[in-house]
C-alpha cells in the first residue's frame, strides 16, 4: 500500500515518468518468480499482505519470496517456520524476528497502524496450548490490532478464569484456544456479548484424536456467537479477529 502510494505521489510530482510507474504496476496484481506467484494485490484488496506459509518450503523459496515482498515495502510474516531455515533469512534480513515457540517469523520494513477499534483478547486453556495461542498473536499484531492474552485457564481450574472476568468483557473479539476435550470456548461464549472465535488444537490424549474431539465439541458448543476455525490454526483466527476489531 505504501509502495503504490509513493509510486503515484512520485508520478503527480513528474519525479517518476509514466513508462517506468507502468512497468511498476504491471508486477502489482501478482508477481511469478518461478517457485511462486507473490499477490502483491492482497493488501489493497484485503488490508493485509500475502503471509508466507512455511512448511513445505525451502529456505531459499521463502527468501525469494520475502526479497519480492521487502521490495514492495511489504511487512513480511513467516507461519510454520522450522527453525532450521531461520538461519539463511535471518542472514538476509538480519533485524528479522523469529519467535521459536509459534514458529513464526516477522520483518518489519515499516510502523504499523492500529487499524482496530479494541484489544483482540487470546485466551487458551492449557500451556501446551500456547504455540498456536501465540500464532495468533503475533499474527494479529502484525495485521494492526492491540492485543492481550489469557494463558493457562481451562475449565480443569476454572476459578483461574473467572479471576479475569473484567480481561474478558473488556475484548472487543476474544480467540479461545483449547485442546483436550474443547469445552474453554463454551464457557467464555456464555460470559461475554463480543464475538468468540474457537480454536481446536491437536494436543490431547488419544482420544483428542490430534483435535476432532475439540473441534466437534467447538462445533456444536451451546453459546451463541461461537464461530470455529480449523485446528491448530492460530493464524486464520487472528485474521477472522482482525476483520471483525475493524468493524
Amino acid at each position: 500500500m505504501e509502495h503504490l502510494r509513493g509510486l503515484l505521489e512520485k508520478v503527480q510530482k513528474g519525479k517518476v515518468g509514466v513508462e517506468k510507474a507502468m512497468k511498476e504496476l504491471k508486477n502489482l496484481p501478482f508477481e511469478d518468480i518461478g517457485c511462486a506467484m507473490i499477490d502483491h494485490h492482497r493488501h489493497l484488496r484485503q488490508g493485509a499482505p500475502e503471509t508466507i506459509f512455511g512448511a513445505g518450503k525451502t529456505a531459499s523459496q521463502i527468501l525469494a519470496i520475502m526479497k519480492k515482498m521487502h521490495e514492495k515495502k511489504n511487512n513480511i510474516l513467516v507461519t510454520r517456520l522450522e527453525a532450521n531455515k531461520v538461519a539463511p533469512l535471518k542472514r538476509f534480513f538480519p533485524k528479522a524476528q523469529y519467535y521459536p515457540l509459534s514458529r513464526t517469523l516477522t520483518m518489519i520494513t515499516h510502523s504499523i497502524p492500529n487499524v482496530g477499534k479494541g484489544t483482540i483478547l487470546v485466551v487458551c486453556a492449557g500451556t501446551s496450548d500456547i504455540p498456536v495461542a501465540e500464532e495468533a498473536m503475533v499474527t494479529a499484531k502484525i495485521m494492526g490490532n492491540s492485543v492481550d492474552h489469557l494463558y493457562d485457564v481451562g475449565v480443569a481450574g476454572i476459578h483461574r478464569l473467572m479471576s479475569q472476568r473484567e480481561k474478558l468483557f473488556s475484548a472487543h473479539v476474544l480467540i479461545v484456544v483449547a485442546g483436550m476435550e474443547g469445552a474453554l470456548p463454551s464457557v467464555v461464549g456464555g460470559l461475554v456479548d463480543r464475538p468468540v472465535i474457537a480454536v481446536p488444537t491437536s494436543v490431547g490424549y488419544g482420544s483428542n484424536f490430534g483435535g476432532i474431539t475439540p473441534l466437534l465439541a467447538m462445533l456444536n458448543s451451546c453459546a451463541s456467537g461461537i464461530a470455529v476455525v480449523n485446528i491448530d490454526n492460530g493464524y486464520g483466527a487472528a485474521h477472522v479477529a482482525s476483520l471483525i476489531n475493524r468493524i
